[in-house]
C-alpha cells in the first residue's frame, strides 16, 4: 500500500499543473493592446477613437462589427484632408500666377521692341507694374488738343500693339487722364467727360481689331491722377495721357 501510495506521489509531481499559463499569456495580451490604443489614440481624431473602442467590443464580447471604419483607419482625418487640399490650390496658385508673370513679362519685352524699333521712345513709355504691364500713351501720340477722336497716324501703332495683346487672354483696362486746365469745349463740361471720351475711343478700335469685348474696360480720371505737379508746360503735357494695362488676373477681381 505504502508503495503504491508513492507511486501516485511521483506521478502527481511530475505533472504540474500549467493551466495558469494561458490567462496569464491573454493578460499580456491584452496589456499590450491596451499600450497600442493608448499610443494610437493620442494621435487620432474622435472617430478613429470611437472606432477603435468598437473594436475592443467586439474583441471582448464577440460581437461582429458592421462598420467598415471600424478599428485604425490608414485614412487621413478631415482636417488633415482639408490641410493637404489647401496646400495643393495653393501650389497650383503659385504655378499659374508664376506663368502669368512669365507671359506678362515676355509680352513687356515685345512692346518695348516694338518701342525702339519705332524711335516711340519719347511719347510711348512701358513698365511692368503691382497692377500688370502699363503702356503709357502721350496725348499727341493719340489726339489733338481737346479732342476724343483717334488721329489716323495713330492706326498703325495701335494696330501693331493689338496684335500683341492678342496674344494673352488677361482683361486690359483703357485710362484716360487730362492736366488740370479746364477745357474750353461745348462737347465735353469737364476734363472727365474728355478723359473718359479718350479712353472710349481707344476702346472700339479695339474692339474693331477683334479683341474680345469682355476682356475691355475703361475709365476717365479727368485730371485728378497726374504724374507731375500741373505746375508747367512739360508736366501738364505728360499728365495728358492714356494708359493701357495689361491687368494680371488678380487685380482684375
Amino acid at each position: 500500500m505504502k508503495k503504491r501510495r508513492r507511486q501516485f506521489d511521483d506521478e502527481h509531481e511530475e505533472h504540474i499543473d500549467e493551466s495558469w499559463l494561458i490567462p496569464y499569456a491573454d493578460i499580456l495580451t491584452l496589456l499590450l493592446a491596451l499600450f497600442i490604443v493608448l499610443f494610437a489614440s493620442s494621435s487620432v481624431d474622435a472617430q478613429k477613437f470611437k472606432s477603435i473602442m468598437e473594436s475592443f467590443k467586439s474583441e471582448f464580447t464577440g460581437t461582429k462589427i458592421e462598420s467598415h471604419d471600424a478599428g485604425l483607419s490608414v485614412n487621413p482625418s478631415d482636417g488633415q484632408t482639408e490641410q493637404k487640399t489647401e496646400e495643393k490650390n495653393q501650389q497650383q496658385e503659385t504655378e499659374t500666377t508664376s506663368k502669368e508673370d512669365k507671359e506678362l513679362l515676355q509680352l513687356k519685352g515685345q512692346l518695348e521692341k516694338y518701342i525702339k524699333d519705332n524711335k516711340l521712345q519719347a511719347n510711348v513709355s512701358i513698365q511692368d507694374t503691382k497692377r500688370g504691364v502699363e503702356i503709357t500713351f502721350d496725348e499727341v501720340i493719340l489726339f489733338d488738343p481737346g479732342r476724343a477722336t483717334l488721329k489716323k497716324s495713330s492706326y498703325i501703332t495701335l494696330n501693331s500693339i493689338s496684335k500683341l495683346l492678342k496674344q494673352l487672354a488677361n482683361p486690359i483696362s483703357i485710362e484716360g487722364h487730362t492736366d488740370n486746365v479746364p477745357i474750353q469745349n461745348p462737347k465735353y463740361p469737364s476734363n472727365w467727360e474728355l478723359s473718359s471720351a479718350r479712353a472710349v475711343s481707344v476702346l472700339h478700335y479695339f474692339e474693331t481689331k477683334h479683341i474680345a469685348k469682355n476682356r475691355l474696360q475703361f475709365v476717365g480720371y479727368g485730371e485728378y491722377q497726374p504724374i507731375y505737379p500741373n505746375d508747367t508746360d512739360e508736366h501738364r503735357k505728360a499728365n495728358r495721357r492714356v494708359n493701357i494695362v495689361i491687368l494680371r488676373n488678380s487685380d482684375s477681381n
